[in-house]
């Protein structure tokens, strides 16, 4: 009997990935299914460029994980054809114009539709005259994203992809991701610094810190199962004394974060409201050194 679930994209199981003797991924497991916006998030150093990599057979490692079906190392040529990969270095030919582009696309990539990155074009202000060296980093990110998205294939993954874009920028690539690529079937993996630009796009989220798996869950359950409280200064001490994962300041009050329901006795003495994903990240990645200088 077979037991794979062709609903997930990608399953990693003790997976593991080193540089000599540095743990870059740290014995983690997990299925990412069809039709999601996954959420990698971690410090630098935490091992999500690593792990990505690893997703598109860049590098390999130890323990078990299946991209599309696919060992990504032992069948990469296979992968590339159902997959789309944009790294935090990617760099397209400066002497090129864009429709030069397209025409190289369309010989390297089977699955690319010359048409279909010309509509994408269209929502942007590149023209299919103008060079890659004559067009902004907003642009030539647009641009980039227009040619990988035309591409028809079952999973993305983004490295950084808005890094040092300005704000209008970062938005505007991000509405043209979800527009016009996320399809209910189609997942993409978005790793990124910009947490709180990218929360309410996202269907889950991964946490990584040192390597580790830390967190792996759907925005739907992180909204069930983790609770922040307001509280008056008065309370801090009983606060406290409930171990909250984090303690911190919103709005200029005190507020705690638990990992489930707060203490029944606590509940009364503040205010209860949704956590935010960047106040659960710094949560469950920041050292222990600076979990002492709270509020």
């Amino acid at each position: 009997m077979n037991n794979t679930d062709h609903s997930n994209l990608v399953e990693a199981s003790g997976f593991s990935l080193r540089y000599g003797r540095k743990t870059a991924v740290d014995d983690i497991s997990f299925k990412i299914p069809k039709g999601r916006v996954v959420g990698l998030l971690g410090h630098n150093g935490a091992g999500k460029t690593s792990l990505m990599k690893a997703m598109v057979g860049l590098i390999g490692g130890s323990g078990q994980l299946s991209v599309l079906g696919l060992d990504p190392r032992a069948q990469r040529n296979e992968l590339l054809t159902s997959l789309s990969y944009i790294p935090d270095v990617a760099v397209l030919p400066r002497w090129a114009k864009v429709e030069e582009l397209l025409t190289l696309m369309s010989g390297l990539q089977p699955r690319f539709s010359a048409e279909r990155a010309r509509t994408l074009l269209k929502r942007t202000s590149v023209a299919s005259g103008d060079k890659v060296k004559n067009l902004s980093k907003g642009m030539v990110t647009q641009l980039h994203l227009a040619l990988i998205a035309a591409i028809d294939t079952r999973l993305m993954i983004l490295d950084e992809p808005t890094l040092g874009l300005d704000v209008m920028s970062r938005k505007s690539f991000y509405e043209m991701l979800i527009d016009e690529w996320c399809d209910g079937e189609r997942t993409v993996i978005i790793s990124t610094h910009q947490v709180e630009e990218i929360e309410t796009l996202l269907s889950d989220v991964m946490m990584l810190d040192e390597g580790k798996l830390v967190l792996n869950i759907s925005l739907e359950e992180m909204d069930s199962r983790f609770v922040a409280l307001s509280h008056d200064a008065a309370a801090a001490d009983a606060v406290a004394s409930a171990h909250p994962l984090l303690r911190y300041r919103l709005q200029g009050k005190p507020a705690a974060l638990f990992d489930g329901e707060p203490p029944v006795h606590l509940q009364a003495l503040g205010q209860r409201f949704r956590p935010s994903l960047v106040d659960l990240f710094m949560a469950l990645t920041r050292k222990p050194e600076m979990q002492s200088r709270q509020a």
